[in-house]
This record gives C-alpha cells, structure tokens and sequence, in this order.
C-alpha cells in the first residue's frame, strides 16, 4: 500500500499564491508519474498538470504561466506553485501517482483533496 498524503490548500485573495504539497510513502518502489487534478462541484477531475520521470511536464491551458509543477525524488514529494491565483481556480485539488510497488505492478493512488479557494 501506498499514501499520498496532500498539505498547503486554504483561502487565498485573486493574485495571491498558494503551493500544494503531495507526499508519497509505503510499499513503493518507484514512482513513474505524478500529476495534479482539480474537480469542481458537480464535474469530473480534470487534470491540471503532471510530471513524469522527474522533468517531463504538461500543463492545461487555463493554468499554463500560473502554475508550476515540481518533484523532489529523493523525497517522493510533487508540488504545484500557484500564482496569480484566480476565483475559477477554486476546486478541490487532488495529486495522483502511477507507482510501482514491491511486486512490481503498477497502481494509481490519490491524496485525500485539498480545498483551494479564491475570493475575488
């Protein structure tokens, strides 16, 4: 088994910056990819940005020159600096990992959502 485990959500001012937190840990042996999602009320995730081997990213169009996507390998951790946040950002965001575990197959595993709220 493996958790991910999400900090930095909260409320913030449009303009203002935030930066979400998603650590990785248990029975892992690697992790391929990461990413993080965000899901409006009502609506399916939609991915936000992603990360893989390391230094391979892609961003949606709506938060590409805002955000940006980082990982730390030695430490299993992703981050998404937000900045010039605005009020269509609030969502609850959601990190994701395609992880390789000890028997050698592959899972997806999510964080448990961290509410980012932006007043106008």
């Amino acid at each position: 088994q493996v958790q991910l485990v999400e900090s930095g959500g909260g409320l913030v001012q449009a303009g203002g910056s935030l930066r979400l937190s998603c650590a990785a840990s248990g029975n892992l042996v690697s992790v391929r990819a990461m990413g993080w999602f965000r899901q409006y009320p009502g609506q399916q995730r939609q991915l936000v940005a992603s990360i893989v081997n390391g230094d391979n990213t892609n961003y949606a169009g709506s938060v590409k020159g805002r955000f940006t996507i980082s990982r730390d390998n030695a430490k299993n951790t992703m981050y998404l600096q937000m900045v010039s946040l605005k009020p269509e950002d609030t969502a609850v965001y959601y990190c994701h990992a395609l992880v390789i575990e000890l028997d050698g197959g592959r899972y997806d595993y999510w964080g448990q959502g961290s509410q980012v709220t932006v007043s106008s």
